[in-house]
């Protein structure tokens, strides 16, 4: 005879052969239906992490946010750029110059549940010269475009790759000290019409030669030996999560494309090398294709 067996069954109907009948004695075992309170539902698994997002940084034009998304998390976004999160769900985002008063980081979820968290993005009053002269007309002649051309893709070449640096993590150091001639987001407008702002902040040591140094951990991703048109000497530095350094006009790069440098390590030196009416470093951060203002992410100059 065919045993059944009912897993989990609270209560059996049974039968015996028996006794003296010359065969064993065998249970004839009837399954019977659990009821569905009977069965425990299975249990979720417990995700570590916040409910929503929680953040901290410099909520303004130009700046910058660090953060962890909520609990379970498979994806997120701030506006429509995907973010990069490691394995907490940690992240790092930014605010261009030009930034709109509001955006919103969404995350959703591995059981299909959205969440938004709406942030408020404060103004900045820029450095604005009125000149009461007319903007050169035309663009750059097509000679000039012929060698701007190449070495713009480089420039996009390089920070589309993806390194997997972890600078985004730290606080970020001064590069080099001395006197600031230029700031971040300054802008020029010709008899009403505004001309290109600054991209980046520029520190003046005096003097070529001056050392600077990595203000965060990344890795090399262009190091310009032939001096490109405008920027010279250009070096740039991939800090992960879509954001890097470019310095501009050096006199002398000491790292190459692909090495790991750390945060304080010597760099360069500051020159004034492409279109530059002295020597200083300017230095320029983005994240992803927002410019952001390195003051932002600098303590006071030491």
């Amino acid at each position: 005879m065919r045993r059944a067996a009912a897993l989990g069954a609270p209560a059996v109907l049974a039968a015996c052969v028996p006794a003296g009948s010359g065969a064993p004695d065998v249970a004839v075992v009837q399954p019977v239906e659990a009821s569905p309170a009977a069965v425990a539902p299975p249990q979720a698994p417990r995700l570590a992490g916040p409910s929503t997002f929680v953040y901290d940084g410099q909520l303004t034009q130009g700046g910058w946010i660090r953060g962890q998304a909520p609990a379970g998390t498979v994806s997120a976004r701030l506006g429509e750029q995907v973010l990069t999160l490691d394995g907490e769900g940690r992240f790092f985002a930014a605010f261009d110059r030009d930034a709109g008063p509001t955006a919103s980081l969404t995350a959703t979820l591995a059981d299909g549940r959205v969440v938004r968290s709406p942030l408020s993005i404060a103004p900045r009053e820029w450095q604005i010269e009125r000149v009461n002269v007319a903007r050169s007309p035309g663009g750059p002649s097509e000679a000039f475009m012929k060698i701007r051309r190449p070495e713009l893709a480089q420039i996009a070449a390089a920070r589309a790759k993806d390194t997997g640096a972890e600078g985004w993590r730290q606080d970020f150091i001064w590069p080099v000290t001395g006197r600031i001639s230029g700031r971040f987001g300054s802008q020029r407008i010709y008899r009403g019409e505004p001309g290109s702002y600054h991209t980046g902040l520029d520190i003046s040591s005096g003097t070529s030669g001056t050392p600077f140094v990595a203000p965060a951990d990344g890795v090399v991703i262009l190091a310009a030996r032939e001096p490109f048109s405008l920027e010279g000497h250009l070096l740039m530095i991939d800090h992960g999560a879509g954001l890097n350094s470019a310095f501009l006009h050096c006199s002398e790069i000491d790292v190459e494309p692909g090495q790991h440098v750390k945060q304080g390590q010597m760099l360069g030196r500051i020159g004034a090398s492409g279109r530059a009416t002295g020597p200083h470093l300017h230095w320029s951060i983005k994240w992803h294709d927002a410019r952001l203002d390195p003051l932002l992410f600098l303590g006071p100059m030491p």
